[in-house]
């Protein structure tokens, strides 16, 4: 139904701006969006050998990050205990990640194997659809979490009433639904392009500025713009992260006990950086000059804000946790007494 809706809203986007007239009128009709049935992605290597390695490579990082994920939306869901805010804003950066990285990954992967480089006009549209709607509710995510990690560490006093379950329902909602329309108005503004630069992306998976570049007409200025008004927002939003740091630094500092310190830094500064590696390397991704761009300068920024951030957070946000690895190590200790089937020596490396 979506990819449906955004086709009819493509059509309609395309019908409401002025098409050009004269000897070129033509030949952009015909080679219009409508008229292109698949896109070409980026092959990694023309040998056998080393496109199977891309495919190994990515299968490891997508297994691990499916699996660290995986156990965060579990072990939340399953053990009472971690339904506050901070673990239910973490439940849901999980199923983010999930679905950013299942949706650029796996046909990566199919494409390595297989020898190929085609994704269908629709694939190419969901492609686009997904990952923008996804990547903006994750970093809509992270500016929450750090007003919540602000209101939790400089006004403790009012957390409760800040942060209460139905306060966090509705930021949680209010970024995903509006992300959701956020990337439908992308995407369809997007696929109303005329193409006439042929079908091939220098990218792994469907990118905007790739297919950008495919357009042949002034039009793409109009898309060109919400992008530019998308960074400024994320800009925003990074200068609140930012600013809310500062306070919680600010007042870790005042913090008497060295523990205390260490647990307030531990819990804040990885997730600082990992916004800083998103925003910077997407930035630079949407709005470099075309002077500078190349294959594999696309490629390395591509894979630093879209693979590297839903596998390793995991890591930064819970596997270095304590709360988290008492519930998970509870969690496997059950399981392992019921089904007699898990051996304790997997339990403990996970943990580890």
């Amino acid at each position: 139904m979506v990819l449906i809706l955004l086709r009819e809203v493509s059509c309609n986007l395309s019908l409401s701006f002025p098409r050009m007239t004269g000897p070129h009128a033509q030949r952009d009709q015909m080679s219009n969006s409508s008229s292109i049935t698949q896109f070409l992605l980026l092959a990694f290597a023309d040998t056998r050998e080393l496109r199977l390695l891309h495919f190994w490579l990515f299968l490891a990082i997508y297994l691990a990050a499916l699996l660290g994920n995986g156990l965060i939306i579990t072990v939340i869901a399953c053990d009472h205990r971690l339904h506050t805010p901070m673990y239910f804003f973490l439940l849901n950066l999980s199923l983010l990640d999930l679905g950013s990285i299942s949706t650029t990954l796996p046909k990566s992967m199919a494409n390595s194997l297989w020898d190929s480089r085609d994704i269908s006009y629709l694939g190419c549209a969901a492609q686009v659809f997904f990952f923008f709607f996804l990547m903006t509710s994750e970093y809509s995510l992270l500016t929450i979490m750090a007003y919540d990690r602000y209101v939790a560490i400089c006004k403790p006093l009012y957390y409760g009433t800040l942060m209460g379950t139905r306060a966090c329902v509705h930021m949680a909602a209010a970024a995903w639904s509006s992300c959701f329309f956020y990337a439908m108005l992308h995407t369809a503004n997007t696929f109303s392009l005329p193409l006439c630069r042929g079908n091939a992306l220098d990218q792994f998976f469907c990118e905007i500025p790739q297919i950008l570049k495919l357009s042949c007409s002034h039009s793409y200025l109009r898309e060109a713009g919400l992008l530019v008004v998308s960074v400024c927002l994320g800009f925003g939003s990074f200068v609140f992260i930012v600013v809310s740091y500062v306070q919680i630094f600010r007042a870790v500092l005042r913090i008497p006990s060295q523990q205390g310190r260490h647990k307030a830094f531990s819990t804040c500064l990885p997730h600082l950086a990992v916004v800083s590696l998103v925003i910077s390397t997407a930035v630079f991704a949407y709005l470099k000059p075309p002077s500078i761009s190349s294959s594999y300068l696309d490629l390395m920024m591509a894979v630093l804000y879209s693979v590297v951030p839903p596998a390793v957070n995991p890591l930064i946000y819970s596997m270095r946790n304590k709360e988290m690895k008492d519930a998970l190590w509870k969690l496997m200790t059950v399981c392992f007494f019921r089904s007699n089937k898990v051996p304790i020596i997997f339990c403990s490396a996970v943990i580890m």
